[in-house]
């Protein structure tokens, strides 16, 4: 039987804020590297082509491009020495020229799919246009990868959905500054990211960012988590990478015990609130 045991690398980068040359250089060369060490996956930070801490959306909108960009035809090239998967977040200006937090998935043939970030963090909110499709779940050669990221992962529907919908791998593009927490314990965004795992039982791969931008510090948090919800690699390293050697397909088994099952024990008829537009204040009252 052929090994399904897939090498999947999150790339720890420090884009810098508006050199699009050199952000698209930078992540080229992570690239290769990653598949020159065996990735067959590859997941880049969130915004990894423009820096993330804009000072106004015209600034944002000088460090967009479209996903058809010649430049990013490099990515492919590398992608297609190893015949990987490449997930890459990017300053992305969309075809009605609306600018987006996006992430694409490439290959050897070109960019696959784009994602644009449903639920835009803070300040994005003056920055970015929200994504309004749901996020891809893709077919590879190494499995199913479905993509969000950041803030997406906070919301545990959005997870869940893409495990529904037959995802192995969620691939998270992220840019997590440094929250305060106490000592000894894991960002409270990678014990998000191990939570969602266990739940739906999905491997979930987070690549954060390093560097310093506008006096803003990064948390470094890149992660790579099995269905478990166990940490199975990371790095807090400036520049470094995460890497495992993971079997995406055994995702695929939602069993905890012979009588209990994630998938299948679900009660959707008892979850309508989840769905409905506002959500219910603690005192009963719906808020819009």
């Amino acid at each position: 039987m052929a090994s399904t045991v897939t090498r999947v690398t999150c790339v720890q980068l420090a884009p810098v804020l508006g050199d699009l040359a050199g952000n698209i250089r930078r992540a080229r060369s992570a690239i290769r590297a990653a598949v020159a060490n065996g990735a067959r996956i590859v997941v880049l930070p969130e915004l990894a082509t423009s820096g993330y801490l804009f000072a106004s959306a015209e600034a944002a909108r000088a460090a967009s491009i479209g996903a058809d960009d010649p430049r990013l035809a490099a990515w492919s090239d590398e992608a297609a020495q190893g015949d990987a998967v490449v997930v890459a977040g990017f300053c992305e200006r969309g075809p009605d020229g609306l600018v987006h937090n996006s992430a694409m998935v490439l290959d050897g043939t070109g960019v696959r799919a784009v994602y644009r970030k449903v639920h835009l963090w803070d300040r994005e909110k003056t920055l970015f246009t929200p994504g309004r499709a749901e996020p891809p779940v893709l077919d590879t050669a190494y499995g199913r990868i479905g993509v969000l990221i950041c803030y997406d992962l906070e919301f545990p529907e959005m997870p869940r959905a893409l495990a529904l919908r037959g995802a192995d791998l969620v691939a998270v593009p992220t840019n997590w500054p440094v929250v305060p927490r106490p000592d000894g314990e894991r960002p409270p965004e990678v014990v998000a990211a191990m939570a969602a795992a266990r739940a739906s039982r999905v491997f979930v791969a987070c690549c954060d960012r390093s560097g310093l931008e506008r006096g803003e510090r990064w948390t470094r948090g890149t992660s790579l988590v099995d269905p478990d919800g166990w940490v199975r690699a990371s790095t807090d390293a400036q520049d470094g990478h995460a890497t495992a050697d993971l079997d995406l397909p055994a995702a695929r088994a939602k069993r905890l015990t012979d009588l209990a099952d994630v998938i299948a024990d679900r009660r959707p008829e008892l979850y309508g609130e989840i769905v409905r537009p506002g959500h219910a204040s603690p005192g009963g009252a719906e808020v819009s």
